[in-house]
């Protein structure tokens, strides 16, 4: 069992669902997106995510919808908003960072989920080989071309993410999208052809111009920015100084466990590397 396996908390049990139930007779839980802001209440109350009958109740013109499935016996769906509606009294559209860092890790995974969901349902409205509108396909999670045959499932892109250990210390790293003095660990996608590990190594090379070695598994977690698997290493120094290459990463240091900078929210992989790193040494943050 993986570090991030044994930490990680039990959740409500998700039923993953296709087909919406024929008759809305019961409050569902209700993702509400416009473009990839979520519609959350003001007061949490005690909760953040709507429960409603019907979206017509909030008076709302859904786009598109997705059904998700079952939470504890609670329906799930995923909306998509116009980009000009306002939020209804007592709720307001809140970016995915700013949500990811506001509720709960159980919640977020299926915030998560739902913008996956309810972006693939936008981006594949028509076949991207002859231009023909899209059907749902019946019993999956996809579209099918009615004239090509072509399908259409939600893409997943995975990546890496790298904490880098040097006896007491450890590399941090920040791009220039960061909030002013946060750091985090080094990440990037992986290549077509290529493995995890190899990417590990190469995004390492490429953003700060060193060498590492003794590269292990962390563990994984589903990511949307975008659409991602981010999936955890741990791994050693080896050789060469620090180079940021300028446009992924403005700044990289070595940080010593007692003077850490800002960094992720606690519910992010890359924040339990670091955590998972301090614990190793006896500390905490």
């Amino acid at each position: 069992m993986t570090p991030i396996e044994k930490e990680k908390p039990t959740h409500p049990k998700f039923i993953i669902g296709i087909e919406p139930p024929a008759e809305r007779t019961e409050k569902a839980l209700w993702f509400i997106f416009r473009g990839r802001d979520i519609l959350l209440k003001v007061r949490k109350n005690p909760e953040a995510i709507p429960k409603i009958r019907d979206l017509r109740e909030f008076g709302l013109p859904a786009v598109r919808e997705q059904y998700l499935g079952i939470l504890e016996g609670t329906h799930c769906y995923s909306v998509e908003l116009p980009a000009d509606v306002r939020a209804p009294e007592g709720m307001e559209f809140v970016d995915l960072r700013k949500a990811h860092s506001e509720i709960s890790e159980g919640c977020f995974e299926l915030v998560n989920k739902a913008v996956q969901v309810m972006e693939w349902d936008r981006t594949n409205q028509f076949c991207s080989r002859c231009g023909t509108k899209t059907l749902q396909k019946p019993g999956e999670r996809g579209k099918e071309c009615p004239a090509c045959g072509e399908l259409f499932y939600p893409r997943i892109s995975p990546a890496v993410i790298v904490l880098i250990r040097k006896g007491h210390e450890i590399l941090l790293a920040r791009s220039p999208n960061f909030p002013p003095g946060m750091y985090s660990l080094v990440a990037g996608f992986v290549e077509p052809g290529e493995s995890a590990e190899a990417a590990v190594a190469r995004e390492v090379w490429e953003e700060v111009g060193i060498k590492i070695k003794n590269i292990n598994y962390f563990g994984t977690q589903a990511w949307p920015f975008p659409n991602s698997l981010m999936i955890g290493f741990t791994a050693e120094y080896d050789s060469e100084d620090i180079r940021p290459d300028g446009v992924e990463i403005e700044d990289a240091k070595w940080f010593s466990v007692e003077e850490l900078p800002a960094l992720p929210g606690k519910i992010s992989i890359s924040r339990k590397l670091i955590d998972h790193f301090l614990e190793e040494k006896g500390l905490e943050i």
